[in-house]
């Protein structure tokens, strides 16, 4: 079996993994998640490029030959480095790793009217800047306004979707954000937790006299991409089995990781997970 590798920290990137699979459910898939290290959002540059390729190379090893970072952390302080200097050293220079940022910014490019887009996201890939350097790449004349919002994976893989403490911190921080730039009229939600709170942030936004604003998953612009990836390069494509089954893998507790799981999955999916240690 020769599966889609799909990487994350913990628990959000199964919301991109449930738009992939739903656009190209014929594919084979092992999402690992790597429960037991997380959060990456407040770790360095070293670790998270570390965490990241020790995964990729386990996902690699276990018969992927491409895989997607479904985190925005390791998207953003891992993902050149290991395109550049790691991929080409390895035994199959012909494996890919693919990220999730470069999708976002190609569609939110789409979105935007006034050209002031604003990026929710943890400390570290606002600090990274690799939503900057991405979108200034794409298209001149556009402007980013970021705000890191530590709080807000703890609240959510806690349960308390909507609790009062929650929305205290989203509406601190959306008002902080709005205060930067006015203008704004859509939102990179650039953590993939977010998409679990988008009522919440809608109703934020709403008594903030901002309801026009866009919010910006992730999960459906990195599945079309993959798609197209896919369609552009049918050497990989034809690599890729077609049965249709997915594993999960998680560093952490497994029960914790099937119950939280179903958050992201959908609670009609039942998510039977195994325990992955890195020295096995």
């Amino acid at each position: 079996m020769y599966p889609i590798g799909i990487f994350d920290s913990g628990f959000g990137g199964l919301s991109i993994f449930r738009e992939i699979r739903r656009l190209l459910p014929q594919y084979d898939y092992i999402f690992l998640g790597d429960n037991g290290r997380a959060p990456y959002g407040d770790r360095s540059f070293e670790e998270v490029f570390s965490f990241t390729n020790q995964a990729v190379r386990r996902l690699f090893a276990m018969g992927c030959p491409l895989v997607i970072l479904a985190c925005n952390t390791a998207s953003a302080k891992a993902l050149r480095n290991i395109q550049q200097h790691e991929l080409p050293a390895m035994d199959d220079p012909t494996r890919r790793v693919l990220g999730v940022i470069r999708p976002t910014v190609e569609r939110v490019a789409n979105l935007t009217y006034s050209g002031h887009i604003g990026l929710v996201a943890t400390r570290a890939t606002v600090s990274s800047r690799s939503y900057d350097m991405e979108l200034a790449h794409l298209a001149n004349g556009l402007r980013l306004t970021a705000r890191a919002c530590p709080l807000w994976v703890p609240l959510i893989e806690s349960g308390r979707l909507t609790s009062p403490e929650l929305k205290e911190e989203v509406k601190r921080d959306l008002s902080a954000l709005l205060a930067a730039d006015p203008d704004i009229d859509t939102i990179i939600l650039g953590c993939t937790h977010y998409p679990l709170i988008t009522s919440l942030l809608q109703q934020v936004l709403q008594e903030l006299d901002h309801p026009e604003i866009i919010l910006m998953p992730q999960g459906k612009p990195v599945s079309y991409a993959l798609q197209d990836y896919l369609r552009r390069h049918p050497e990989m494509e034809q690599r890729i089995t077609r049965g249709g089954s997915t594993q999960f893998f998680t560093t952490g507790d497994v029960a914790s990781f099937e119950r939280l799981a179903t958050l992201f999955m959908g609670h009609n999916e039942r998510i039977h997970a195994e325990r992955l240690e890195w020295g096995v």
